[in-house]
């Protein structure tokens, strides 16, 4: 399929677009970035399609993206994504740019139930469109970027205002549009993780399970890769992955002998590496116990005895209601939620308006099911 699509790659260009956006009532929007290619990642493109055209702007052409503020933070018009979480952390992370009147489609679909909901499948089973995903994984910080590659990138909005039209019609049907909105709009407000001075280990995979030798040394494994991405201006995977770094941290291998026999590294890895790493663990290993991290163990809602009836009389009412809804269950309740209600044993309706975590869609839904469930458990 050939998408036809107009380039902005100027200001002057973009701010004329940006007050032509006034007049519309709904967008698509979809971003590619480079995260893939570089240790600092950063939106390349960004698509907007409107009803009559698709329009593909270049932010790495133009200097400051501001035009973009007015439109993205306008109530009147629907700013449409699929699988909006990564896209507004990256436009707030990158421009500054906030997100109103926000609709995911890949959240609408989730909440009709539907099996497979990527875009590529959801296009394909609405409009018999097949995207080309050929271009996902592309580089989209080079220029010039090709014309497959741009109309690659037209095409990802083309059918984002349709496709939540048809959405909207069947989940009013069904009466989870407000869950749908309300889920966006939630998404709406994420915001990139801030970069403070935790250890690179809080955000590591197993990291809790690790004694704190184990731990000192998959933080200083961590630190280095960090440092050997940022200079090499590659993404970390690049560097090495996770899976090599924990045979390190398990094996605490001594040597560059231990090292190639157990295949942790490549041959090139263990060239550009492996002295550096195996500096790392013996240096780790003569560390004092004084001078070792420990995990600090975060302390989840205690579920006493008392309320373990609670969370598995919960846990079967969601299993059933999922089931009735035809919808996976955590989108009901996820078990941190299943965990708070089963602790605070709310009583009365108003007393669901004191548990946060509970969205307000779940409230109006549930509300009555859950306190009479509460009240039947002995």
């Amino acid at each position: 399929m050939k998408a036809s699509y107009q380039i902005i790659d100027s200001r002057s260009e973009l701010k004329k677009f940006a007050r032509s956006l006034e007049n519309e009532t709904a967008v698509g929007v979809d971003l590619e970035a480079d995260s893939m290619y570089h240790f600092q990642e950063k939106v390349c493109l960004i698509q907007i399609g409107t009803r009559t055209e698709s329009v593909v702007i270049d932010p790495l052409k133009i200097d400051n993206m501001s035009e973009l503020a007015a439109p993205f933070f306008n109530p009147k018009i629907k700013k449409i994504f699929h699988g909006a979480d990564y896209d507004v952390r990256s436009l707030y992370r990158d421009f500054n740019l906030e997100v109103n009147n926000l609709f995911d489609t890949q959240v609408a679909c989730m909440f009709l139930g539907l099996k497979e909901t990527g875009l590529d499948a959801v296009l394909q089973q609405r409009f018999d469109v097949s995207l080309n995903k050929k271009y996902q994984k592309k580089d989209w910080s080079i220029r010039p970027l090709s014309g497959k590659m741009m109309e690659y990138a037209a095409a990802d909005v083309k059918y984002l205002i349709p496709l939540a039209a048809a959405l909207e019609v069947e989940l009013e049907k069904k009466g989870r549009l407000d869950w749908v909105y309300e889920e966006s709009e939630i998404i709406s407000k994420v915001r990139p993780a801030p970069n403070d001075d935790h250890p690179l280990y809080l955000k590591f995979k197993g990291s809790g399970r690790l004694d704190p030798r184990g731990l000192a040394l998959l933080e200083a494994l961590l630190q280095f890769r960090m440092q050997m991405a940022r200079k090499k201006d590659k993404p970390l995977f690049k560097v090495f992955g996770n899976e090599s770094i924990m045979k390190i941290v398990q094996k605490k291998t001594l040597d560059t002998a231990s090292l190639k026999k157990a295949r942790t590294f490549s041959a090139r890895q263990i060239d550009l590496y492996g002295s550096a790493t195996i500096e790392i663990v013996n240096r780790v290993m003569k560390m004092s116990v004084d001078e070792l991290p420990v995990y600090p163990q975060k302390k989840a809602p205690a579920v006493a005895a008392k309320d373990s009836q609670r969370v598995k009389a919960l846990k079967t009412w969601r299993e059933k209601k999922a089931r009735v809804l035809k919808v996976e269950p955590g989108l009901i309740f996820n078990n941190a939620l299943v965990s708070v209600v089963a602790v605070k044993n709310p009583k009365q309706i108003k007393m669901l308006e004191e548990i946060a975590e509970m969205k307000n869609w779940q409230r109006k839904e549930f509300g009555s099911e859950i306190i009479a469930l509460l009240r039947s458990v002995k």
